[in-house]
């Protein structure tokens, strides 16, 4: 061992065939095998085991260091040697996502079970694009979109009963994410929007240019809310869109997209004349935003969308699987008339990363973008890879199944049940310590806060008050300057409690900033809690704020000088 790290030299073998043909195959013997299973799962035990911090003590500089072999390995290498690299060097330096202090992030803990998930998918090795590489699998992938399919759109059991194995038609998709999921939604879109007419064979064999000539627009756009994710403008830049075309729409003060700006500026699109003549390719709506973890309006969005013609898409990438629970529904009101919804399962589904999903409310959407090759995916063929952008792709849909089978819906409402008592719990302890201030409506299991010492707080409180009343417009204007002279202050103060959370490592949440808080249009530094894991209990919770606290005024005392000094400045 150097410095924590595993010296890396390692007795090297000859190599020759009979040698590398043992490895493509069961051992000689079952004991040997099992062995190596066996240390396998102690060495993912022994991970979630050790005591310490969320993160090692290893530097980036350190870790940089110790995987600087610059040239590909010329020699086999013992199994057992490797593995007690992967375990020292890897391992042992690996983010401990499933602690119950780590609060930060969407990924969360997972079932055990799903470790032998993963073994049974890398064991047998189907490739989904083709029924002659994933026979059982390709079915078990059409039984799992139609699941989802009628969670979603809840169409007729006849739809279900027709399309759940019609090989002709796709429901949706496996991804490997949702930024592939999403991307999928709006390449359906896009050719929906410039579709073949007379002699134009379509934007697809034509491209863009042609496309919007032949349609007489200038440009193509997709609208979607401050809260979306980045994934979208990624899409538009590869689907030829432009980033710059993704026009995005403020939030209300619940981080929902404002139905009454995207109103006015659909209006203004549609009044576009001449040069500026726009096409909306989509409107997406948000069922869980990545930062908030809030719900669009997407009854009010689906219809604004139909009535320009445009697709509707919703991002459910997080909060989609809520569907799973009824008394979520109402949250969604409108999923239901969304041409496309994308999901995650290595989200509230409790999937290991990463799977995404895209189901289509039309059957014959995804003929859109079907393709066929000779040797694979033929014209006629029954594979699922004639619909998907991804070609080669793993079993992955295993996973979600298997776990709605082990789970079930009620369990999945017991594991939600505890994700928002999580959060209300959160909010409670924030709220009656004093120096926090809580700054969303948490819908699914999301919390947006900042470290805020209570004489602040209230300061800043008395100050919006006065504003509020005065008629004087230099006074107000003076008011607000101040008021953003302390914000500013305070979002540095939380900068520097989120880098101490780091060094302190024993808990740990993300940070982000907003301008949908009460003090917009000024971005306010935020702390963020994704309140999910099921290990995570009322306990934990108050070890984290208390930390938080403690740490925040330390800190404070550093930041308070500057503090007298502007309040110095106010009578």
């Amino acid at each position: 061992m150097i410095n924590g790290f595993m010296n890396t030299s390692k007795k090297q073998i000859k190599s020759n065939l009979e040698y590398l043909r043992k490895l493509f195959i069961m051992p000689d013997s079952p004991d040997k095998f099992v062995e190596f299973g066996h240390e396998l799962l102690e060495m993912i035990h022994d991970f979630f085991q050790e005591k310490g911090g969320i993160h090692s003590s290893a530097t980036l500089p350190q870790l940089s260091k110790i995987f600087d072999q610059i040239s590909i390995p010329e020699n086999p290498l013992l199994i057992k040697d490797v593995l007690s690299e992967i375990k020292t060097n890897i391992i042992g330096h690996s983010v401990k996502v499933g602690n119950p202090y780590y609060i930060g992030h969407m990924t969360s803990a997972i079932p055990y079970f799903m470790i032998l998930l993963e073994m049974i998918i890398a064991a047998l090795n189907q490739n989904q694009v083709k029924i002659e590489t994933a026979k059982a699998s390709s079915f078990v992938e059409r039984e799992l979109m139609a699941w989802l399919h009628q969670l979603i759109f809840q169409r007729k059991d006849g739809f279900y009963n027709k399309h759940i194995q019609n090989p002709r038609v796709a429901l949706g998709n496996v991804t490997s994410d949702g930024t592939l999921a999403n991307l999928t939604a709006l390449l359906v879109a896009r050719e929906k929007a410039f579709p073949p007419d007379g002699d134009f064979p379509g934007l697809r064999m034509a491209g863009e240019a042609k496309a919007l000539q032949h349609y007489g627009y200038q440009r193509g756009v997709i609208l979607i809310s401050k809260r979306g994710h980045y994934s979208v403008k990624k899409a538009a830049n590869i689907l030829g869109i432009g980033e710059n075309n993704v026009i995005t729409i403020p939030v209300d003060d619940n981080n929902r997209m404002d139905i009454k700006i995207l109103k006015r500026r659909l209006k203004t699109i549609s009044d576009s004349k001449g040069k500026e003549r726009t096409k909306v390719i989509a409107i997406i709506g948000i069922a869980g935003t990545t930062e908030t973890g809030n719900v669009d309006n997407l009854q009010a969005i689906g219809e604004m969308a139909r009535s320009v013609g445009a697709h509707f898409h919703v991002d459910a990438c997080w909060g989609g699987s809520a569907l799973l629970v009824d008394e979520y529904r109402p949250i969604f009101q409108g999923i239901e008339k969304a041409d496309s919804v994308s999901i995650d399962s290595h989200k509230l589904l409790f999937c290991p990363m990463s799977m995404g999903l895209i189901l289509f409310r039309s059957e014959k959407d995804l003929n859109l973008i079907r393709h066929t090759s000779q040797y694979v995916i033929r014209r006629h063929s029954v594979d699922i890879g004639r619909f998907t952008i991804e070609g080669s792709r793993p079993f992955a849909c295993l996973k979600p199944w298997a776990s709605l089978k082990i789970i079930g819906r009620d369990g999945y409402g017991l594991l939600f049940q505890h994700a928002r008592h999580s959060t209300a719990y959160l909010k409670n302890i924030l709220d009656h310590c004093g120096n926090f201030e809580v700054l969303n409506t948490p819908q699914l299991f999301i919390l947006i806060y900042r470290f805020i010492p209570k004489k602040v707080k209230e300061q800043l409180s008395a100050l919006i008050s006065i504003a509020a009343l005065s008629k004087n417009k230099d006074e107000i204007r003076e008011i607000n300057r101040k008021i953003k002279r302390i914000n500013r202050l305070i979002n540095s103060l939380n900068i520097m409690l989120h880098r101490d959370l780091r060094r302190d490592d024993t808990t740990f949440v993300s940070r982000t900033t907003l301008e949908s808080t009460p003090y917009g249009p000024q971005n306010i530094v935020v702390l963020r809690a994704v309140l999910i894991n099921p290990l995570t209990d009322q306990t934990v919770l108050d070890e984290i704020v208390d930390t938080q606290n403690r740490l925040g005024m330390d800190i404070w005392k550093g930041y308070e000088p500057s503090y007298q000094k502007i309040c110095n400045g106010i009578k």
